[in-house]
């Protein structure tokens, strides 16, 4: 039986009681009922009736209830961006919220929710396919057990970035919602209408090696799990959720005639799972998965308008049932995992190297350790294994890299020394390798290897040494795949064919750009080496950029950007007490506190007027110099507050306090409390201020898992 697949086409239709939803190319199947206002769903046979058509849309996203009222999110434009093995892939590009009132009733905190949304949903890359699994590698989606499922139900948990917002629809198709006539019924009908998408990076190029035709793919799937920025995400979660995790797949196709290039005759017989023979002439598919992800154990940046952030790392007695948890998912999703670390040996990283060591040793049963050095650092390599295997925790390989004292002065080629010490992980892990089955209604591939490990990297942010690794290992395996294949003879590399080194470079320097914009707010560092092999100026000016826009991205806009991810993935959900009264974004601090960076532009402001205005030939020096005096005793002593009391200018996200902020906001309260000199002007703000934080961190707590 084949499996029903989303519609490729929806008409909306919109009445004062309803939104209708129906499929012009399926008219035998039923229409989607959205009452208004309550948001009843329900499904009607045949076309309703009395509505009258507003348009066409690529999909439904979602549905989300805000403080007044239930928006549907639909997706009303879509880029294609390639056929991945014949199937189409889109990119969102544009999304539109449709009320459920009629009248909208307008609210300061609604009105923020909706712009925090559409701003998401405006720079988020989001994408779907109407027949592809985007969430799931080629492996997995080798291994499904019902592949005649919905796509919804086939989709990775991990990487449905819309799952909450789907769970109206998705709890109606069930049988736990809709009207009272329909609950607890299952509804099938509902399933064309689920359409799962994926947050990420994606990329289908055709090209070429060695005269071989090849349709070369990147996936990174980014999890809805602890997703958020850069300093407000860091660490693990009591359910074992890292930030900024991502899983990537890179995907070759031989004769993949969809991709409009010619076929492929490989050399060689069809032993050992190596291509070629009578085989030659069909798909084949060959993957590769690696993953990245923050330091499983409890720690955190906080911002302070420093550029280095104050560090803090927790015990790692607290961490272990947490890392527990996100080490069974990997091992039972993966395999073995090969931990590769590139924070720093020295310094200010090396509290969350060492803590990230305690925990694999305490999760290993029988930890043995290694440690290589040589003239550049007394800590090259050091490798954690486990002495025997006695349970599932003893499947994780502990590799550290010094990388950032043996690639300095841009001597990239040491990271080589990774490679070799990788060398026997990456031959026993393999990679996967299908050959599609001719006449197979549902796509399914003939299995011939599969990937029995994942190399799991990270550094500090999990994004500029991370990029360079996963794409080394990835070249690697790529060569080592195209050789299996009789593309190439062993020994040879595919980037020796300049055209196709080319189009490498540049898509894994694109997938580094993406995955650091969603976290950071910027592209990625040295992604000028990514893409051309050498380091240049103008990399070197793009990095003092993004270096600089980090910084200010951060501090000052990440606090939005965070109250964003929160909201569309379901980790706050929007209260209707209080309306009118209860204003979460309202800024509550002292008047005072909040006047200082004002009372420094004017000083600076007021210097720039007295240096650069003409002064009359008569004129009395002394007023002036007094006068520059007194702005520049201000605007020292303004900038010497803010940079001593950077917790009250950082912009904080507003829906889930975090914690840590909190007690710095306090603790600096209680600073400035005792200050001779403003002490007095703030002492009167301090309590209700408190009260209002207090309230805001309980009001932010997550309420859903």
């Amino acid at each position: 039986m084949a499996a029903l697949l989303p519609f490729r086409d929806i008409n909306v239709h919109a009445s004062a009681s309803h939104y209708a939803f129906t499929s012009p190319s399926s008219p035998s199947e039923p229409t989607l009922v959205v009452d208004r206002p309550t948001g009843d769903i329900r499904l009607n046979d045949g076309t309703l009736l009395g509505g009258k058509r507003v348009s066409s849309i690529a999909g439904i996203l979602g549905i989300i209830k805000l403080r007044l009222d239930k928006y549907i999110i639909v997706i009303t434009k879509a880029q294609p961006m390639g056929r991945l093995k014949g199937h189409m892939i889109y990119k969102v590009v544009a999304t539109e919220f449709l009320p459920l009132r009629e009248r909208p009733l307008h609210d300061h905190d609604e009105d923020t929710y909706i712009s925090l949304l559409k701003n998401l949903l405006k720079v988020g890359p989001m994408y779907f396919s109407y027949s592809f699994d985007l969430t799931n590698s080629f492996q997995r989606q080798s291994n499904y057990t019902d592949p005649s499922a919905p796509l919804w139900k086939r989709a990775d948990d991990r990487f449905f970035w819309n799952r909450f917002i789907q769970s109206d629809l998705i709890d109606f198709r069930t049988g736990g919602g809709g009207g009272l006539k329909q609950r607890n019924r299952q509804q099938p009908g509902t399933d064309p209408y689920i359409l799962p998408v994926m947050f990420g990076m994606m990329r289908i190029t055709t090209t070429a090696v060695k005269g071989t035709p090849i349709t070369f793919v990147l996936i990174t799937r980014r999890s809805r799990h602890r997703a958020g920025t850069r300093y407000f995400t860091r660490g693990i979660d009591e359910q074992g959720h890292v930030s900024n995790y991502n899983e990537t797949e890179q995907i070759v196709l031989l004769n993949d005639r969809t991709g409009g290039l010619g076929g492929f005759a490989g050399g060689g017989g069809m032993q050992s799972g190596q291509a070629g023979g009578s085989s030659s002439r069909d798909v084949q598919v060959l993957s590769y998965v690696q993953t990245r992800g923050s330091v499983p154990v409890y720690w955190a940046e906080i911002s302070n308008l420093h550029y280095t952030p104050k560090l803090q790392v927790r015990n790692i007695e607290s961490a272990v049932a947490a890392a527990k948890a996100h080490f069974d998912e990997q091992i039972k999703i993966y395999g073995d995992n090969y931990l590769v670390n590139l924070v720093n040996a020295r310094g200010r990283e090396e509290r969350v190297k060492k803590a990230y060591e305690q925990m694999v040793r305490t999760l290993n049963s029988a930890p043995s350790e290694k440690k290589q050095a040589d003239s550049i650092t007394d800590e090259k390599l050091h490798t954690i294994e486990p002495a025997q295997k006695h349970q599932q925790y003893d499947r994780l390989h502990y590799v550290y890299f010094d990388f950032h004292n043996e690639t300095k002065g841009l001597k990239w080629h040491r990271a080589q020394l990774l490679l070799d010490q990788l060398q026997d992980a990456l031959q026993s892990q393999r990679y996967f390798r299908g050959i599609d089955m001719p006449g197979n209604a549902t796509g399914e591939l003939e299995v011939r290897n599969t990937q029995t490990s994942v190399v799991r990297t990270n550094c500090m942010d999990c994004l500029d040494r991370t990029n360079v690794v996963q794409t080394m290992l990835a070249r690697y395996t790529l060569d080592r795949q195209l050789a299996d294949a009789g593309v190439l003879q062993v020994g040879e590399s595919a980037t020796a064919d300049v055209t196709f080194d080319n189009v490498f470079r540049n898509v894994w320097a694109d997938n580094a750009d993406v995955v650091s914009k969603t976290y950071s707010g910027t592209g990625a560092l040295k992604t000028d080496f990514t893409r051309t092999g050498k380091r240049t100026r103008a990399g070197m000016l793009q990095d003092l950029n993004n270096s600089i826009t980090r910084y200010f991205t951060n501090n000052f806009a990440d606090g939005p950007r965070q109250d964003g991810f929160d909201l569309f993935l379901g980790t706050y959900l929007p209260s209707s007490e209080g309306i009118g009264s209860s204003l979460l974004f309202v800024d509550r601090r002292p008047l005072l506190i909040q006047s200082i960076p004002y009372i420094l532009a004017a000083s600076l402001f007021m210097i720039f007027v007295a240096l650069f205005t003409r002064r009359l030939p008569d004129a009395a020096v002394l007023p002036l110099r007094l006068f520059v005096l007194v702005w520049v005793v201000v605007g020292v002593w303004s900038a010497m507050f803010i940079i001593g009391h950077g917790v009250f200018y950082v912009n904080w996200p507003k829906l889930n306090p975090l914690p840590w902020a909190t007690d710095g906001y306090q603790e600096a309260m209680s600073t400035i409390r005792n200050d001779k000199v403003i002490g007095q002007f703030v002492q009167r703000h301090d309590r209700a201020a408190s009260n209002a934080r207090m309230n805001l961190l309980e009001e932010g707590k997550k309420r859903i898992e």
